[in-house]
């Protein structure tokens, strides 16, 4: 009967003879086999067995199996099955309930399941799935890694914004480095495509009274603010529902500062949040009541109630000055260029309760611009017994990722009670002038609501960010564990737990399927062996590998099993990192597939593998079988 079916879909191509590799290619997709053209130039070349470039029914015969009908998916299809050569519903009902752990199960399940992925009419009909169906059904989307579940928003999402971690970027505007590279605006664009709740936006005066965006101090281009928020616009609500945050670092004169409220006012009309949502607010709105909203960060002065009674009323050249204090910026501070305050006109050096040196400068603030802030005012961070005793619940603070991971390593417990109240966003140190990132995971462990990556910079920081932020339907907010949000939390991501509820994980790493073949190879080769990277709290912390297999990028076969024991599994992420051997010149990477411990589903499920520019390498896979007891 499949045979029957194979000719019948294949026998048109060949009825002029022969077919070429692009037909070949062709055919394979319109069987709906997922072909990466490298590895099938490859095969065609060894089945081509007159090396005229053309081959026979025959030889696509054998090129089809070789590519569909894997070794490892025959082994499970005849142990369900009995070695026949269809599957019943029955079998197929064991099969999902014992090794997919399918839990909402009816019969109706598998008869779903048949319709939507067996090809050949009979067997359909008869009620049951040959091995061409179940090829199709395994390499779906269904047997995917990432529990589909999670990706839609799933989460209670009407909890303080305090509460969530909020995917956010730094200097949104770079898509290069930080002293000569270009501002973009497809930096912005980018960055909400992919789910970015909080953009940065530098701003300085520009010529005829048009603020302008760009890395201050610096050679970046220069953008108008207004074509940023236009673009901010037109893309802040296409992949997420939830609240966008602009997060203003502001050099700009007061006359500009107006410019700035008014373009914000025009552009985005009733979006823009220039009003408190209740009339003695004491804690943040949810993301849910935000919904469509946009936040502007930055300096404010007076109260929201002063702000509530002003709303209306003409603000033009209304200018309030106020003392900042700020650390000196030659005593250890994060910033070199570009800093996260505004930069002073009168300094005045004091000491502050014994701290490092100080200072203290005027800002000047436009009312007009001031108002527009409500919920994330922007507050200098002092020190966590400061904010204990004078922050109120809607300010922010921005700390720079060295100082930073200073109070992480002295004062972990105390840092996770100060994030429990109040946004904390962390930046990248400036001397970070080719835009690299720090790994966030360490300030994620102590509950940053706002950790600050440089998007246009690929690799690990930012694998671990896309990682993370697949879960909750991509909505770029979710919802902290518990013992982050909770007011007696003992939780100190240094220490083992007190009340530990770890997950023992264990993956056996079966197979590589249409691996992306090295660099180093004239054909389809790679030496391929894969990393298992567990990050998370520092205890859980870990790495494993298998071993290489040699000139295989197309079907690498290691079945090796791994078993890792996470304290801590909902701050936990898993990264496979695949790699082909370089003895000389070090490893060469891949592909990688990054996401949390929490969202894997069990049972044999396919990795999918993306570029270290984040781009899907589809059909390049892992084929692994995944289980874990809590």
């Amino acid at each position: 009967m499949e045979n029957k079916w194979f000719l019948s879909m294949i026998r048109d191509e060949f009825r002029g003879g022969k077919i070429n590799l692009e037909k070949t290619h062709k055919l394979l997709e319109k069987l709906d086999i997922q072909c990466n053209y490298v590895h099938v130039k490859s095969i065609f070349k060894d089945n081509d067995r007159l090396k005229q470039g053309r081959i026979t029914i025959e030889e696509f015969r054998s090129i089809y199996r070789l590519i569909a009908h894997r070794e490892e998916i025959v082994e499970i299809f005849n142990t369900y099955s009995g070695n026949q050569k269809f599957l019943v519903e029955k079998n197929l009902l064991q099969f999902l309930i014992q090794e997919q752990y399918i839990l909402d199960m009816s019969q109706n399940i598998a008869f779903e399941i048949i319709q939507k992925y067996e090809p050949i009419e009979e067997v359909k009909r008869a009620h049951r799935m040959s091995f061409e169906g179940f090829i199709r059904y395994m390499g779906s989307s269904e047997c995917l890694i990432f529990k589909p579940d999670c990706g839609r928003v799933y989460q209670d999402m009407t909890q303080p914004l305090n509460d969530y971690f909020i995917s956010s970027s730094h200097n949104t505007y770079l898509i290069s480095d930080q002293l000569l590279g270009p501002s973009d605006l497809w930096g912005y664009v980018s960055a909400l495509v992919k789910g970015c709740r909080c953009l940065e936006i530098d701003c300085w005066d520009g010529s005829q009274n048009e603020p302008v965006v760009y890395h201050g101090y610096t050679l970046t281009s220069k953008l108008l603010f207004k074509t940023v928020i236009q673009a901010i616009h037109k893309y802040a609500f296409l992949t997420s529902d939830y609240p966008v945050v602009l997060s203003l670092e502001n050099h700009c004169s007061p006359s500009q500062q107006e410019v700035m409220a008014d373009t914000l006012q025009s552009v985005f009309g009733d979006a823009l949040l220039s009003d408190m949502l209740d009339d003695f607010p004491d804690k943040l709105p949810s993301p849910e009541v935000l919904k469509f909203k946009v936040l502007v960060r930055n300096k404010k002065i007076g109260t929201l109630r002063e702000t509530h009674e002003r709303k209306g009323s003409n603000k033009h050249g209304q200018v309030e000055e106020f003392e900042e204090i700020y650390q000196d910026e030659i005593k250890g501070s994060e910033t070199l260029i570009g800093s996260e305050d505004n930069p002073g006109k009168e300094d005045e050096i004091i000491s502050v309760a014994g701290l490092p040196l100080f200072k203290k400068r005027k800002v000047k603030v436009a009312l007009a611009l001031s108002d527009l802030v409500i919920y994330t005012k922007a507050e200098k961070f002092r020190s966590f017994q400061h904010s204990r005793l004078y922050q109120q619940f809607n300010e922010s603070n921005s700390i720079g990722e060295t100082e930073a991971r200073k109070l992480l390593k002295l004062r972990a417990h105390e840092f996770v009670l100060h994030t429990r109240r109040f946004i904390t966003r962390i930046y990248p140190k400036a001397t970070r002038t080719d835009s690299s990132n720090f790994n966030p995971q360490e300030f994620w462990n102590i509950g940053c609501q706002m950790v600050a990556l440089n998007f246009q910079t690929p690799g690990l920081p930012m694998d671990l960010q896309n990682g993370k932020f697949l879960d909750n339907g991509g909505s770029g907010y979710i919802l902290k564990p518990q013992f982050l949000r909770d007011i007696k939390t003992q939780f100190n991501p240094n220490k083992p737990p007190n009340q530990s509820d770890p997950v023992t994980l264990t993956i056996r790493l079966i197979s590589g399927i249409q691996l992306p073949p090295s660099n180093h190879s004239s054909s389809n080769k790679a030496d391929a062996l894969v990393i298992l990277e567990l990050f998370g709290v520092p205890n859980d912390q870990t790495k494993q590998q298998t071993r290489v297999i040699k000139r295989n990028a197309f079907s690498p076969r290691w079945n090796e099993t791994f078993t890792f024991i996470i304290q801590v599994p909902e701050l936990a992420l898993m990264r496979f990192v695949v790699e082909s051997q370089g003895l000389i010149t070090g490893n060469e990477f891949l592909g990688q597939y990054t996401l949390p411990v929490l969202s894997m589903n069990k049972g044999y499920r396919r990795v999918p593998l993306f570029s270290k520019m984040g781009e899907s390498l589809e059909p390049a896979s892992l084929f692994i079988y995944v289980w874990y007891v809590r």
